[in-house]
């Protein structure tokens, strides 16, 4: 027997046995004390930071007298809070760096050694345009280790007055950190926004476990080159890192472009594009010398540029990768909360504050009505956290790390629901309240950041951009026909200004979106309106006016049914926000009433042969329409980046030439991208493994007790090797592993029951096959055996539709015959193509 078959032997009992560490690690029945509470920190204590030091980025409005003075302060503590606030969150990502098998490790993302073959100023790679991260401007590349930064190769501050003013942030007696552990003994307390790190959204803290003993084993060189000693989960790091949403949200201006984008100025970085250019496969998988075969690697490809599944460390066993968001017409946005945003709350979400609950959001407090209605936009893509706009942006930040005592206790980070965890179990504000002093300062700040963004978030227009101007039409003409186009095929789901609804599509049930459960009854009503002649007509007036794009949100923000969209199901099947779920307590009782949206189909992996697959209930099955603003400079398309070809130039004509290319897959669906298995079997393609691939385990990460499946392997190198299980055969649809159900959602212990048993056959059949395998195997035997067990992955899969690149086929020919809708002549998706360039 080969010793990769003996390690694949081994796959059901080291899923277990990690599964099991896991939980025991985080198991506890009482709510856990962050660190700041256990500090005796309060929530005033974790002030504000109430400098501008951005103030050149978004254009400078801050001081170019463009906020209104009432709202300065909050404004400027808002964008702070944005960019270098990331409360108490190095606690996760330090943990994450010590539990995600050797994938994760920010400290090495941060440095610029040579060992890594990128970083800051790399000749070929550098951190631009291999990572996709923002350089934070005033600083330069390592040219060798910090000694007073235990030898770390990470970036040096220019102090430079007054283009390079000092960081404020950083200021320990303004901003004391949060004294625990080694801090204040053996080094420093440091700041509670810690230090900049060189690149923006990443900030540096002590590591409160380098004690004494720590720091005697640290060594900075193997860190940097050694497996065995870098592949330790015992590894303490003398810094931990923490991320700001600026990290995944501060990107280049597309109409103020750096001249260098590995060394951008803060005037061309904005804080609401969003990271359009951000590659999680090699962020988060830092060690280039190990992606390929390694199928931790491969899932992490399939989160294209610009991409992120936020439920990576709160697994929900879907593989979901959405766009980073852009943020822009805030006002616009909660003014559509009036139209089609009420929400009923119940249970804990409603303890999530509201705009009425502060004073400097006095003039929104009509957004919420006493004692259980919000009048909300919704952010995330299906639409799920609608509490309200404060409470959704709260969630956000628990989301990245906030509270990770509490958070972690209800699930098993990476992994999820499992048979011996059980179901994930919600995360409660209540809880919140009375265990993390960083929640509470969260919930403080969180309105100077709604403000901030109030004032500061405007759309990007690509006339206003540098050489912007020759890619729009001289044509009067065209540019009329395309706004006829856009009002008869586009606003019903991407304009917040709609001609006034008749009674009949408004009834009282339906007034403010008729969200609940029934709400595809009110669906219906308004779609069947938008297909009529009085609609149409009314909107060509509306679209024509001079005033058009003024305050216009370009969407509606309802949530549209997955069975028109027919856009990959993997979005609207998420289950963080459903009930007793994640995130239950950010949900409101609306979305957890709506209806299921039917039948949808989806393809087998291998063979394209199609099956009817029914949408659960429950909040699941819908997608709210993007928004269209600065359509131009957001390339490529659908909610997953999977229309277009990613070009990695953010210059404008770089964005022009994505533009171009995902507009046409678009409009002219046959132009996308094809299966390289299925062909035209399946309309798209499904993301594949790239290489025959293992799931690659470094002994250091492995219980002493596991260490006997490394086999004879360790006797012969003298060193423990890796644990490898697989082969996974090249070409493997990625979301057939990704997706594996591995807890019934039902909460019958008889189906609980027959899942178990399901998967166990699964394993045992999955490692008997493999068993028939020689050493070494090629990707066709491995295809042969793996074959076996596809159809029992995919009955198991909690999302079985991988075709990423299908659906939103308004326009076109392609739409389900029960629109009765032709599509558009190549004359009018010509003109359209030129009025969504003014957006």
């Amino acid at each position: 027997m080969s010793a990769r078959r003996r390690s694949f032997n081994g796959v059901a009992s080291v899923v277990l046995c990690l599964t099991f560490a896991a939980a025991c690690a985080q198991s506890s029945s009482e709510p856990a004390p962050d660190e700041a509470l256990r500090a005796g920190r309060t929530a005033e204590s974790l002030r504000a930071a109430d400098e501008d030091y951005f103030g050149a980025m978004d254009g400078g409005v801050s001081r170019k007298g463009q906020v209104p003075a009432a709202i300065h302060d909050s404004f400027v503590k808002g964008r702070n809070n944005w960019i270098a606030w990331t409360a108490g969150n190095d606690r996760l990502w330090d943990y994450l760096a010590n539990h995600s098998f050797g994938a994760l490790d920010f400290l090495k993302t941060l440095s610029s050694h040579p060992s890594l073959g990128y970083g800051r100023d790399h000749p070929t790679d550098g951190r631009w345009k291999y990572l996709g991260l923002v350089n934070e401007p005033c600083f330069e590349k390592a040219q060798a280790g910090d000694p007073e930064r235990y030898g770390l190769w990470l970036d040096k501050r220019i102090v430079r007055e007054p283009d390079c003013p000092a960081d404020p942030f950083a200021n320990a007696q303004k901003y004391p950190g949060v004294a625990i552990g080694a801090r204040g003994k053996n080094i420093p307390v440091g700041s509670h926004y810690g230090e900049p790190s060189g690149i923006v959204g990443l900030r540096l803290f002590p590591n409160p476990d380098f004690d004494e003993a720590a720091a005697k084993r640290w060594d900075v060189e193997k860190y940097y080159t050694d497996k065995f000693y870098y592949e330790d989960a015992k590894l303490v790091r003398p810094y931990r890192v923490g991320m700001s949403c600026g990290f995944c949200h501060v990107g280049p201006s597309p109409t103020n472009p750096p001249v260098d984008f590995e060394n951008p100025r803060w005037e061309n970085l904005n804080s609401n594009p969003g990271a359009q250019y951000f590659w999680i496969d090699r962020i988060f998988f830092w060690n280039k010398e190990a992606q390929r075969g390694n199928f931790v690697w491969e899932l992490f490809h399939t989160q294209l540029p610009g991409t992120l599944d936020t439920s990576l460390v709160s697994s929900d066993n879907i593989n979901n990768p959405r766009t980073m968001n852009a943020i822009y017409a805030l006002g616009a946005r909660l003014n559509l909360g009036k139209i089609w945003g009420r929400e009923t709350l119940a249970g804990g979400g409603l303890l999530n504050k509201q705009f009425n609950a502060f004073e400097r959001t006095k003039q929104l407090a009509g957004l919420f009505q006493a004692p259980d209605t919000v009048l909300t936009p919704r952010v995330l893509k299906d639409g799920a956290d609608s509490v309200g706009a404060l409470g959704a942006l709260n969630r956000v930040y628990l989301n990245i790390g906030l509270a990770s005592e509490e958070w972690l206790r209800h699930f098993t980070p990476l992994i999820g629901p499992t048979p011996l965890m059980g179901p994930i179990t919600p995360i409660r504000i209540e809880d919140l309240e009375k265990v993390s002093s960083y929640w509470q300062a969260n919930v403080q700040q969180t309105p100077d950041v709604a403000l901030f963004f109030y004032a500061s978030a405007q759309p990007d227009y690509l006339k206003n951009a540098p050489g912007g101007t020759a890619y729009l039409t001289s044509s009067p003409a065209q540019l009329a026909r395309g706004k006829v186009v856009f009002a008869n095929t586009c606003a019903r789901c991407h304009s917040s200004k709609l001609p006034d609804r008749p009674p009949a599509v408004e009834p009282p049930e339906c007034v403010g979106g008729g969200n609940g459960r029934n709400y595809l009854s009110c669906w219906d009503k308004y779609w069947q309106w938008t297909k009529t002649d009085d609609f149409k007509q009314s909107m060509q007036k509306i679209v024509s006016a001079p005033d058009f794009l003024d305050d216009n949100f370009l969407s509606t923000e309802r949530r549209v049914p997955v069975t028109l969209l027919e856009t990959n199901a993997c979005s609207p099947l998420a289950t963080n926000a459903i009930a007793d779920n994640i995130w239950d307590n950010f949900s409101s009782q609306s979305y957890k009433e709506l209806p299921s949206v039917g039948n949808i189909t989806v393809y087998h992996p291998m063979t394209g042969a199609p099956r009817s697959y029914h949408m659960p209930d429950g909040g699941r099955g819908y997608t709210r329409p993007a928004s269209l603003i600065s359509l131009w400079s957001s390339a490529p398309f659908l909610l997953n980046n999977s229309v277009g070809r990613f070009s990695g130039d953010a210059s404008v004509h770089g964005r022009m030439t994505a533009f171009d290319d995902a507009i046409k897959q678009m409009l002219w669906p046959e132009r996308r991208q094809m299966d390289s298995l299925l062909g035209s079997r399946v309309r798209g393609y499904m993301q594949r493994t790239t290489s025959q691939s293992y799931l690659r385990i470094a002994p250091g990460y492995l219980p002493e007790p596991l260490r006997p499946l490394l086999g004879w392997r360790r006797f012969l190198s003298g060193r423990d090797p890796d644990l490898e299980i697989g082969p996974i055969p090249k070409g493997t649809p990625v979301g057939l592993l990704a997706n594996l159900a591995l807890l019934s959602e039902s909460r019958a212990l008889a189906d609980r029951a027959t899942h178990l048993k399901q998967l166990k056959d699964l394993f045992f059949a999955l490692i008997g096959d493999l068993k028939t395998l020689p050493r070494d195997p090629t990707d066709e035997q491995a295809r042969a055996a793996f074959g076996n067990v596809v159809d029992k992955l995919w009955d198991l899969s909690k999302c079985p539709d991988y075709v990423v690149n299908r659906g939103h086929y308004f326009g076109t020919d392609q739409l389900p015959p029960s629109e009765n809708e032709r599509g558009l002549s190549d004359a009018d998706k010509g003109a359209l193509i030129e009025f969504l360039k003014t957006f």
